[in-house]
């Protein structure tokens, strides 16, 4: 470090001290007031926005519209001479070395903190959503994955994990979750999603909040509200949700991450709801979010959103009504670089179009953020200690646990799976031999690694074709087939031939992840329609008619139409499961680890069926009225195995339930095959008569268990009368007396017992602060646990 520079950080430090911000005794809140006090204007806005170095997208877009937004983009120099809020992806934006990368970015924070009287550092933020996002570090599953597992506590591991990484090369903040809850399976971003239900996408995603809260690093929940429900599942587009499909389907999650999981941040969503921008919404974002849920973190800008309401929505003349549309709404902090809340925005200050009183709320809440992070401690150091390892044994096996307890087997006509072991194995399809096949489009080697292939991919990825050719003893032979979604059937006759010389062929189809119309799935990857991209169900065909069983694997982003192909042995689902997801895959296939994945969304049996979901009143499914059946070939919830537990008996000792009270509901469970056996007992709601029409069944509680062989244990559930609750006739959401039936389930439609009860009392209004979540407890062995996985 220079002289010069050296002194101008120990000038700034002297400035830091002379204020109790830097008193790390005072509440981060007392503290950062004392600083808002003392700044200027500029000095106030530069807090509330962040900075991009090098994203003018010469290595391909990462972000919407990133090219037209940052090619005039102020340089660093320009910005930070008033100090600046964040630090955008300098990770995530082209491969660095983690530990070059990191003592860049600690030069980088002495040249922020020397430029601003104040000595105050950058918060840094990274995508984080399948792994951090970052050259060289652990590629996770995706989060359908996560919901297919239905396992919290292994969910907050890897988040934990995960933010252990990003902490040690000096991340604060990740942008992750993503709590959208699925309704159009054509939507490009499904992947990123945690499934169909808003129940599990809550419960879930509450558990990766935890994990990454826990870890030191600020969770971002994104993004509210209601993005998953655009017109025709197509990116960005409009959505017409009204307020009780918002209030009981798009809000609950976050509110549950919030609550259960303690998120300090939320992204708003790109749409227009009815109409109104939700960066532009105060309702939502102050009145809903901050009113009556009580947020007090950040709300951060989605990249270019603030500036969107000029460029794309169009309820703003001028970036200046932007910044004043975006800053009334709730916006705190502009991302991913300064725009609208740069020079136009303290020129509406100015003029008087933007109350300086709206600047200093939301710096409040940066600042006090940013004390709560340590960053105005006088004693901050952005040096990182030691050598980061992005990518160390621990997280890769926890990335296999995941990508193990992710894979769906769907069908099996018993014969085909698991594959005998000297079976002749033709391994056939376009990515059977494509590492990229297991990543989704948040994966560094897909979001950004691709545009750099002289970098490699950091990490070793291996395909479905060396996973089998590693674990399976007979001969595996390959052919592809076809390409993902390009025409041309060229290859047929060599996946013919390979497996007409085989005992049973696995075609591995599905899904290359990418954005912006460079794969089938991801972000800007909407599907007119959910039948196999390309050529995949007509080779699919072809092979079958070889009379050779067929074992169709998908690996995909979506789950998508396979009515056709029943005539296939067996139907395996995978949501790109990660790194080691082809050495999972391989697993289950082999009988090595017994599938135990249960499907997060449903699997459509025809591809035109769209949009339709498990939670639906009785008139969305299928009835006399509509030649269109949206049955789902495999409905939420479903998962087979090559060995079942044993459901035994159903207890509840009530017959009435207090409308303010809790019932319990048990299931025994025994395993009685000659290996270990996990399973996922679910626990549904059906209202027959209520004030408006509700879904026929909807998810109030999931345990997963695995049990030893000869292991026996039960499941009680506890579920307060809060869960049944629902937006009534006048908007309010109450719980409503009357009959309800608790579904002991293995899926959304296959019941082992129903418990009929009577809900007694007042019609009962609830709020935030009601019960979002059941209690799942486990005894086996004599101990009674609330952990996931018990033996």
């Amino acid at each position: 470090m220079s002289d010069a520079v050296s002194g101008a950080t120990s000038d700034a430090a002297e400035a830091h001290l002379r204020g109790p911000w830097n008193d790390a005794k005072l509440p981060p809140q007392e503290r950062a007031a004392a600083l808002v006090a003392t700044m200027t204007l500029p000095e106030k806005v530069g807090q509330l926005v962040g900075l991009w170095v090098g994203a003018d997208a010469s290595g391909g877009d990462v972000a919407p519209y990133q090219g037209d937004m940052t090619q005039d983009g102020p340089s660093f120099a320009d910005v930070v001479d008033d100090g600046l809020g964040q630090l955008t992806r300098p990770f995530g934006t082209a491969p660095v070395d983690p530990e070059l990368g990191a003592r860049s970015l600690a030069r980088a924070q002495r040249q922020v903190m020397a430029a601003n009287r104040f000595g105050i550092p950058a918060q840094v933020h990274e995508e984080c959503l399948a792994g951090f996002a970052a050259w060289g570090a652990t590629a996770y599953p995706v989060p359908l994955s996560w919901g297919a597992t239905f396992d919290t506590a292994l969910v907050e591991r890897m988040a934990g994990e995960i933010g252990s990484s990003m902490r040690s090369v000096g991340v604060h903040q990740g942008l992750a979750p993503v709590v959208d809850v699925v309704r159009d399976l054509r939507w490009g971003r499904v992947e990123e999603t945690i499934g169909e239900d808003p129940y599990l996408v809550g419960a879930i995603g509450a558990a990766y909040v935890r994990g990454l809260e826990g870890s030191g690093v600020v969770a971002t929940l994104k993004h509210f509200a209601g993005y998953s429900g655009s017109l025709a599942g197509r990116n960005h587009a409009p959505v017409s949700a009204g307020p009780r499909e918002m209030a009981d389907v798009f809000h609950p999650p976050f509110l549950t991450a919030l609550r259960e999981g303690g998120a300090r941040s939320v992204m708003n969503s790109y749409a227009a709801v009815d109409g109104v921008p939700v960066a532009a919404d105060e309702r939502l974002l102050t009145d809903l979010l901050r009113g009556e849920w009580g947020f007090e973190g950040t709300v951060v800008a989605d990249y270019f959103s603030v500036a969107f309401l000029r460029t794309l929505q169009r309820v703003a003349a001028t970036d200046g009504e932007a910044a004043a549309l975006a800053l009334t709404a709730g916006i705190d902090v502009e991302l991913p670089s300064v725009a609208a809340y740069g020079e136009p925005l303290i020129e509406a200050v100015r003029t008087g179009l933007v109350p300086e009183a709206l600047v200093d709320r939301a710096l409040l809440r940066v600042l006090t953020q940013k004390a709560e992070l340590g960053l105005l401690d006088a004693d901050w150091d952005p040096e990182v200690e030691g050598a980061p390892d992005l990518d160390p044994p621990a997280h890769r096996d926890t990335a296999l646990a995941l990508a193990r307890e992710a894979v769906v087997l769907l069908a099996n006509d018993g014969a085909a799976l698991p594959l005998a072991p000297s079976a002749r194995v033709a391994v056939v399809g376009p990515l059977a031999d494509d590492p990229y096949a297991m990543l989704g489009c948040y994966s560094f080697p897909a979001h950004v690694g691709i545009h750099h292939p002289d970098a490699g991919m950091g990490i070793e990825i291996p395909t479905v074709l060396d996973a089998l050719r590693s674990v399976h003893p007979g001969s595996v032979v390959h052919a592809r087939g076809c390409e993902v979604s390009a025409p041309g059937r060229d290859g047929f006759a060599e996946a013919v031939e390979a497996t007409r010389g085989a005992d049973v062929a696995v075609v591995v189809l599905g899904d290359k992840a990418g954005l912006f119309g460079r794969g089938t799935s991801g972000e800007g990857n909407d599907a007119p329609d959910l039948r196999l991209p390309g050529e995949q169900q007509a080779l699919v065909e072809e092979l079958v008619g070889t009379g050779v069983p067929v074992v169709v694997l998908v690996v995909s982003g979506r789950p998508y139409a396979l009515g056709a192909l029943t005539a296939a042995a067996a139907h395996v689902q995978a949501f790109f499961p990660g790194q080691l997801g082809g050495r999972a895959i391989a697993e289950v296939l082999t009988g090595a680890v017994n599938p135990s994945g249960h499907l997060p969304v449903s699997v459509p049996r025809e591809p035109g069926s769209q949009p339709a979901t498990y939670l639906a009143p009785t008139l969305a499914r299928a009835t006399a009225v509509s030649d269109i059946d949206p049955t789902p070939l495999y409905p939420f919830g479903h998962g087979l195995s090559y060995a079942e537990l044993t459901w035994g008996e159903v207890t509840c000792d009530d017959e009435t339930w207090p409308v303010d009270g809790e019932v319990s509901v048990r299931l025994d469970l025994t395993n009685d095959a000659d290996r270990e056996v996990a399973d996922v007992v679910q626990l549904y709601l059906h209202d027959p008569v209520a004030e408006v029409a509700r879904p026929e069944v909807a998810l109030l509680g999931f345990q997963r268990v695995t049990l030893a062989p000869g292991g026996r244990a039960s499941v009680t559930f506890r579920v307060h009368a809060d869960l049944t609750s629902f937006t009534g006739r006048d908007g309010a959401r109450v719980v409503e007396p009357g009959a309800v039936e608790l579904l002991v389930a293995r899926s959304s439609a296959d019941v082992h017992r129903t418990v009929a009860l009577d809900l007694v009392g007042e019609r009962r209004r609830v709020g935030p602060a009601r019960t979002l979540l059941a209690s799942a407890l486990v005894e086996a062995g004599g101990r009674t646990t609330e952990e996931v996985t018990v033996g």
